[in-house]
């Protein structure tokens, strides 16, 4: 299962970005989806979660900067990020998770400057 993430670039802080990730239809109208980033010599964290029914959830440091949606009919979740901080930084990975099962995508990096 491929998932494609892509969106990620340079951006000054304080400025947007808007992630996508388009997964094949069978995963998508099934599983979890959700952003996951990892900054340079940082774990892997969990940014922001939507279930099947549209409901999110967001890590403290996002929330009410970053929105998570996602598109049925295209089978694209996406992430907007506005108000980037540096701390922003990293390589972001989308994933989808159902019943013990998961996926990766490949990673998009997005670079916040001062």
């Amino acid at each position: 299962v491929q998932l494609q993430a892509s969106g990620g670039g340079l951006v000054q802080t304080g400025g947007s970005l808007r992630l996508s990730c388009v997964a094949p239809g069978s995963v998508f109208s099934r599983y979890i989806m959700a952003w996951y980033r990892q900054a340079p010599g940082k774990q892997r964290e969990l940014v922001a979660a939507i279930t099947t029914g549209g409901i999110p959830e967001y890590a403290p440091s996002v929330k009410g900067r970053f929105t998570i949606a996602r598109d049925q009919t295209k089978n694209t979740m996406y992430l907007q990020m506005n108000s980037l901080k540096l701390e922003d930084t990293a390589i972001y990975y989308c994933y989808a998770g159902y019943s013990g099962t998961f996926h990766w995508g490949q990673g998009t990096l997005v670079t916040v400057s001062s």
